[in-house]
């Protein structure tokens, strides 16, 4: 094996979904993962901290740009609608990654220590979305209130997202689910 391996983070990621598809997280050990992917378990180390952040390695990413689109928002626009700002921006990106992402949740979604973790990623995303908002002149609870509604609302068009037909895109789903929640808060 060469020192250096182009593209060892992706090679790894994809070996490491493979084999969490094809045996299961709990029976997949990061030597598997390694030696699907041609590397060391030192090279797997570089990259990931356990086997578990290779399904979540993407987080950061989405986190910056829902923040940064949130705090992009057109001024004077109401906090639910900075949110909505934010999710366009992560379903747009999310919507090329689909056949990845339904590979995924499927590891997760039968692992309970991943849906967990799964949860931490959307507790960590509510709170830096919040964040943005304070920073937007949002007040509590007024900030918490729509940053959690918008994770919900992300959460829920996922979920249709990765298990229902390819006849709508994440955003569509998000927009869609964002409306039913403000005809909910709405009394309609």
């Amino acid at each position: 094996m060469g020192r250096w391996q182009p593209n060892a983070r992706g090679r790894l990621e994809q070996a490491a979904l493979d084999l969490y598809v094809e045996r299961g997280f709990a029976q997949t050990t990061v030597t598997e993962i390694a030696g699907r992917a041609g590397l060391t378990e030192r090279t797997f180390f570089r990259h990931f901290a356990d086997k578990r952040e290779v399904l979540f390695s993407g987080s950061a990413e989405l986190q910056e740009l829902l923040v940064a689109a949130v705090n992009g928002a057109p001024e004077g626009a109401a906090p639910i609608d900075a949110v909505a700002a934010g999710l366009d921006a992560i379903g747009d990106l999310m919507q090329e990654r689909r056949p990845y992402a339904r590979r995924r949740q499927s590891v997760i979604t039968a692992n309970t220590e991943l849906r967990e973790r799964e949860l931490i990623k959307l507790a960590t995303l509510s709170a830096a979305t919040a964040e943005a908002l304070h920073r937007r002149g949002v007040a509590e609870p007024a900030a918490s209130l729509a940053a959690e509604a918008g994770i919900a609302v992300f959460r829920i068009a996922f979920g249709r997202w990765v298990g229902g037909p390819d006849d709508k895109e994440l955003a569509q789903l998000m927009r869609e689910s964002l409306a039913e929640l403000k005809a909910v808060a709405a009394g309609a």
